[in-house]
């Protein structure tokens, strides 16, 4: 059966974020209008207190890789244990999607050069928003593969609300801190945003296993002698 063209809401997911990027990177580099517009919020936001940096530090890698690592691990271990045959893909896609968080930000914030905010030590290259980007897929991924892997509705809908939570706290912290413009975060939603459609797409086409009941229920058929689809008559 060939493999069906990725659903719709899934493209827009893509290039609506795509498009919203490269129209906020145009402005930044040509210190278009959308910039006064950026500077002028900024102003009306900024309040450093040390609630806002806490917050902003839930976009270091020392707290939202690990979190995302313990989410990879689960995910590897849950999908050999219900037999999915490429187990380890949505991992590593998990993976990757971090991974490039750095390899990509890190070439713009030097092509871009912007300065920080008024709150900040005079530098340059700060968009788009690294920890940002860093909470978006990290905690976004972590949700993305837990979400196939848990039955309950309550507990899927806490997990996403959970995720939002962290990801615009992190958001806030750093506005309100003045560690970085809006418009460096909101650029950084949009990157993360296509980062994780592709962790999503992967989770989609991987192959379902058995869940564990069926695992469990498997193993009690076959202890007690009772025919199964592997030792009952042909």
């Amino acid at each position: 059966m060939p493999v069906s063209a990725p659903p719709r809401a899934l493209s827009a997911l893509v290039g609506l974020p795509v498009l919203l990027f490269a129209l906020i990177t145009w402005q930044v580099v040509a210190d278009g209008p959308l910039v006064g517009v950026d500077e002028r919020l900024s102003w009306a936001l900024v309040h450093p207190d040390r609630f806002s940096e806490l917050l902003s530090d839930l976009g270091n890698v020392q707290v939202a890789v690990p979190v995302l690592v313990v989410a990879l691990a689960y995910a590897a271990w849950h999908g050999r244990v219900v037999g999915v045959g490429l187990w380890w893909l949505p991992p590593l896609a998990g993976a990757l999607a971090m991974v490039l968080v750095p390899a990509l930000v890190a070439p713009l914030k030097e092509w871009t050069d912007r300065p920080g905010t008024p709150a900040v030590p005079p530098a340059v290259g700060y968009y788009p928003s690294g920890h940002t980007a860093t909470a978006v897929v990290a905690y976004g991924a972590a949700t993305v593969l837990l979400l196939g892997r848990l039955r309950a509705p309550a507990v899927r809908r806490t997990l996403v609300v959970l995720c939002a939570l962290l990801v615009l706290g992190t958001s806030y912290g750093l506005v309100r801190r003045g560690y970085h413009w809006p418009l460096d975060v909101v650029a950084s939603w949009c990157l993360g945003v296509v980062l994780l459609a592709g962790v999503r797409l992967v989770e989609r086409r991987t192959p379902p296993g058995r869940t564990p009941r069926d695992v469990s229920r498997s193993t009690r058929r076959s202890s007690s002698g009772t025919p199964s689809s592997s030792n009952g008559p042909s």
